[in-house]
């Protein structure tokens, strides 16, 4: 039989579940032999798409032609003698309103063509570093394990970091421009004990992920409701993770790219 988790495996690979599901999932695939499979499954169905489906674009005259219909119909739509005929006229089940090309190109089925496309063919693949640092973010976010050192002063929280992480990251406060640090914690991120600075913005917490530098860094991304940044400096690799929005995030790797 199917392992009831199924679907929800299903809706985590599209990244449609919130930061809880999420790490509630990833827990069950850990000991679920064929929600692991599934997972595997998706992600190689995935692969081939990318790299069998080519994309064509429509010729331009096809496209001109297209537009200029649509707006002759409005134009049309626009006339009052149009729109006296059609407010007595009742509505139809089949096609009403505007033309085949508006309701293939803006109605639900053409949204879920679009979406499922664009997923498997033009996004990239999840990396197992991004999903890593979710995890470690959502399970920050817990009771009790957001911070291990408490404090606003980068001079407590940096020194901190020798002997419990394996490297010594940028550590300033931006209460200024809105980032307060709050402390910092040792993790566990690529095999290593990485430090991770801690900032809050507004009613937002930012992890700052720290670790020396080894593999090739994913393209900045956004994971089940985190926002993922990532850079390096020195053999030092970052990843900031929050649910702030996207301008707020990069306005902090902006100062600790300063720093730095």
């Amino acid at each position: 039989m199917q392992c009831a988790e199924s679907l929800r495996v299903q809706a985590y690979f599209d990244g449609e579940v919130d930061a809880l599901t999420a790490a509630e999932i990833e827990r069950h695939v850990e000991h679920c032999g064929e929600c692991r499979a599934l997972l595997q499954d998706l992600e190689k169905m995935r692969t081939a798409l990318r790299e069998g489906v080519t994309y064509a674009a429509a010729p331009q005259a096809l496209r001109t032609q297209i537009l200029q219909a649509l707006d002759l119909e409005d134009a049309a739509l626009a006339s009052p003698a149009v729109r006296t005929k059609q407010r007595s006229m009742p509505q139809s089940k089949g096609w009403r309103g505007r033309s085949f090309w508006t309701g293939a190109f803006s109605g639900i089925g053409g949204a879920a063509l679009a979406a499922t496309i664009a997923f498997f063919v033009v996004m990239p693949s999840v990396s197992p570093l991004s999903n890593e640092l979710v995890s470690a973010h959502v399970r920050s976010l817990m009771p009790a394990h957001l911070i291990d050192v408490v404090s606003t002063d980068k001079h407590t929280v940096k020194p901190w970091f020798a002997g419990h992480a394996d490297v010594s990251p940028v550590v300033s406060d931006f209460e200024s421009q809105g980032y307060r640090l709050i402390g910092g914690r040792a993790d566990y991120i690529e095999h290593q004990r990485s430090a991770v600075v801690v900032y809050q913005h507004g009613a937002h917490v930012i992890n700052v992920f720290t670790w020396s530098a080894g593999g090739r860094l994913p393209s900045n991304t956004t994971r089940s409701g985190y926002h993922l940044a990532f850079w390096q400096q020195g053999d030092i690799q970052y990843c900031a993770v929050s649910d702030t929005g996207w301008d707020e995030l990069l306005g902090l790797v902006r100062l600790l790219h300063e720093q730095g």
